[in-house]
Formats: C-alpha cells, structure tokens, sequence
C-alpha cells in the first residue's frame, strides 16, 4: 500500500519507478535527483520490435498546467536516444483543460507525442497490477458541484428574500453583503441490502432495500448529511456546475475548495458497515416448542451490494450583514434555487433565546438589531420599532415610554408639558380608563345614597 500524501516528491518518483517495472517498461532508471532538465524516469518499451524510448515527468501536484508539458515535450526532443521517443507526464492530481488540449496537438503515443496519467488513471493502474495507491485525490476526483447560485438572481436572492421576513426591514435598504463560498466534498453512496434469516422453524425475517447515502467527505470523517442536505444532493432537478469553467472567484468574495478526505475504498467500506447498522434488527419468534425468542439479524458485507459512488462538491454559502452595530449570519447549502438553511441570524433575536421561523421579528433601526415581540416597543415620539436594549425610557403618567434617543426625550417632556390634564391622562390609556370606571362608579353610588335619602324622607 502506498500513501501517496505521506510521500515527498523524490520518493513519489521511486515508487512510480517501481509500478513502471510491475507495468513491462524495461531499463528504468531515475535521471538524478538534481538538474534532471525535465526528465525524472527514463525507462524504454519495445513497438513492433524495435525500442523506443520513455521520458517520464513525475509532479506529486494538486494540478499540472500546459508549461509542465511543453517543458517535458522540450526535454523529449533534445533526449539523446538513437531511435523513436515520446514522453509521459504523471500526477497524483489533475491536468488542467489547456494542458490537456496541447498534449493532444503533439499527436498520439504512437506518434511521439505525450501521453498524460493523472490521479484517476494511476488508481486504475494500481489495480491493474496489484498496487494499492491511496490517496485522496487519486480516488476521488470530482470537478463538479452542485449549482451554487439562483439561476437567475445571482448570489444575494436568497438573503435577500429571508431579509423580506423581517418586519421594518426592507431589502432594498441593505448593501450588498460579504459573501464567501466553501465547496464541500460528499459522496453519494448507492446500495442495495438483501438479506433472509432463517431458524429451525423457517424463515424469520427478509430485507431488500435500496438506499442512496449522502456522506460528507471532508477531514472530520464519514457521517451521514441531515435529511434537508440529502433532498438537496438527491434532487432529480439539482443542476451541476463544471468547476473548470465556473468563475466563482469572480461570484463570490471568498472560495474554498476542500479535499476528499478518503478514498472511494474507504468510503465504500464505511458505507456497506453503515448499511449494516441500519438494517439490523431484532425479530421475535416461536419456536417449534412453543418458547418464544428473540434474534438480532445483522446482514453479512456481502448481502450489502454498493452499486454507485456519485461525488460533487456542495456548496456552502456564508453570507455577512452588518446592520447598524450588528453583524448577521445567513450560511446554506445550495443548489440552484434550492436550498437548505444552517444558519439564521436574521430568525433570532438578539436580546434573548427566541430563534426560528415561527416568530415575528422586527428591526430596529436606531441600533440595528432584530427582535422578538418581548423585546420591541413604539418609540413614542416617532411611532417606529424601538428595541428594549437601546431605547431610552422615562414615565408619563406612570407608564413607561420608550425613545430612540435623549433628544427625542426631551423633546417629548417639552410636549408633554403642554397637554391638557385628560390629554396627559391619556398616555397611560388603562389608567385613565380606569380612572373613568371609578368615578362613573362614584357618581352612581352618590345618585343611589341622595335616591335613598329622599325615599327615607318621603
């Protein structure tokens, strides 16, 4: 087994040293592990009876750009070998599509030209001779992701339309917003569970199921996605995007593409004692002897049969609203149109635990949070949305009042001083409505005391 990340890029030349002998080349040899002017291995194969030779670039690389090969194809030409020649180019990562297409202009192998092996293609070898080459990205090359923006509304419509929830905060009112994409590796694993179990009275349990994981396939190890991720990933209308040719760094602020963290082996492996694990269950049963029992029916490795290792890259969008003296986060998965929310902090209030859709939130402009109906008020002065935390307070008529500011304060005090007594009375409304119910009461019992005065009289 050959760990290829563990190896540097001299040792990853003596082991493609190596898989070239297992491969049939003849006379291999390195060149030197200085001034090698673009030749690493140097090896020779016999076409048609005749020798021809082999000059190999080996780059232990994510990727390997058109120069590499035009640097190699130099290297080929001034080879002092007394017959036919071409080259090859070896990586543990990927070609890159302009170096592809120059490699291809040089003609065939058989033509001289420079035949490219990338990560996929020494996975394949290895196998072909029985070499185990892991390494993440020999094993899982994936240039795909699923569609990180609205087809038709860019990056910002999402937040734009979560922004719209929020009462007192128009969407049209916020700048465009910090936003950063991560590309996060899954796989999707499909497989199919068939399984009988049978005791001395007969079959006791059957199972043949179908399933498709979604795995996050990043360095914090295999694990199942939530059910919204899995939608997602699975979704017939899920568009992809070709990572070689999408501009994102043009789209979004910040990109971060993150590596497969294991194989496809790996994965697989995981996946079949996953499968195993959900489809285990325990059966009662009666036996011939009329006792009941109990089993536990695990299926075996080989009645999990993996029949697809699907991988894309999911984009997580992270976008950043400052408003006011706050900062929001709005972070989702995406898939054209579709997402699946991580995080909202526009669905939270900043004053205490209240959080989710369920909720009516409000901003407050004078400071910039976003609030529960606990924590916002009328700002008296102005009749817009004030928030607990940055209102200023004061009472009137023993009810508290809540303004934006001392100035609105005190322009209000000077208001206030103004009113006539009912109208002062009217800002604590209870109050004066109370107020009222006791003297119509008053008013009543005197009518009744004079009425009983005069019957007494009479």
């Amino acid at each position: 087994m050959a760990l290829l990340d563990e190896l540097s890029g001299y040792e990853f030349e003596d082991l493609m040293e190596d898989v070239f002998r297992r491969l049939g080349y003849q006379n291999v040899r390195q060149s030197g592990k200085s001034a090698d002017e673009g030749r690493d291995i140097l090896m020779e194969e016999v076409v048609d009876g005749e020798p021809r030779a082999v000059v190999v670039e080996c780059k232990h690389t994510d990727t390997v750009s058109r120069p590499v090969v035009q640097k190699l194809h130099s290297a080929v030409a001034t080879y002092d070998f007394d017959g036919p020649k071409r080259g090859m180019v070896v990586t543990t990562g990927r070609f890159t599509d302009p170096a592809r297409e120059y490699a291809e202009s040089l003609g065939t192998r058989t033509e001289g030209g420079i035949e490219l092996l990338d990560g996929t293609d020494l996975r394949e070898i290895g196998e072909a001779i029985g070499m185990d080459l892991y390494n993440g990205r020999i094993e899982i090359l994936c240039a795909e992701a699923l569609e990180p923006t609205h087809p038709t509304e860019g990056r910002t419509a999402p937040l734009l339309e979560t922004v719209g929830e929020v009462d007192n905060l128009e969407p049209d009112a916020i700048s465009d917003p910090e936003t950063a994409l991560a590309l996060e590796p899954t796989v999707t694993v499909s497989a199919r569970t068939s399984a009988t179990f049978e005791t001395s009275v007969g079959v006791i349990h059957t199972l043949d199921e179908r399933n498709d994981l979604v795995v996050h396939a990043d360095r914090d190890g295999p694990r199942v996605a939530s059910r919204a991720l899995q939608r997602l990933v699975a979704s017939p209308s899920a568009s992809r995007v070709d990572l070689e040719s999408a501009d994102l760094e043009a789209e979004f602020d910040a990109l971060e593409r993150e590596r497969f963290d294991r194989t496809e082996t790996e994965y697989r492996e995981w996946a079949v004692d996953k499968l195993r694990a959900i489809h285990t269950t325990t059966v009662h049963y009666t036996g011939k002897n009329n006792v009941d029992y109990e089993r536990t029916c695990t299926p075996n490795r080989s009645d999990v049969l993996v029949q697809a290792i699907d991988p894309v890259y999911v984009p997580h969008v992270r976008s950043t609203l400052p408003l006011g003296e706050y900062e929001y986060a709005y972070d989702y998965y995406a898939a054209g149109p579709s997402r699946a929310t991580t995080r909202n902090d526009l669905q939270a209030c900043v004053h205490c635990d209240a959080a989710g859709g369920d909720r009516t939130y409000t901003y407050c402009a004078n400071c910039g949070s976003i609030n529960c109906d606990s924590h916002v008020r009328t700002e008296r002065l102005e009749g817009e949305p004030v928030c607990t935390g940055c209102a200023v307070t004061e009472r009137f008529a023993l009810k508290t009042k809540y303004f934006y500011d001392e100035q609105n304060l005190e322009a209000f005090r000077a208001e206030y001083h103004e009113m006539a007594i009912h109208e002062k009375a009217m800002e604590n409304r209870a109050l004066a409505i109370g107020a009222g119910v006791v003297l119509v009461l008053v008013a009543v019992l005197f009518v009744l005391i004079l009425l009983g005065g005069v019957l007494a009289v009479l």
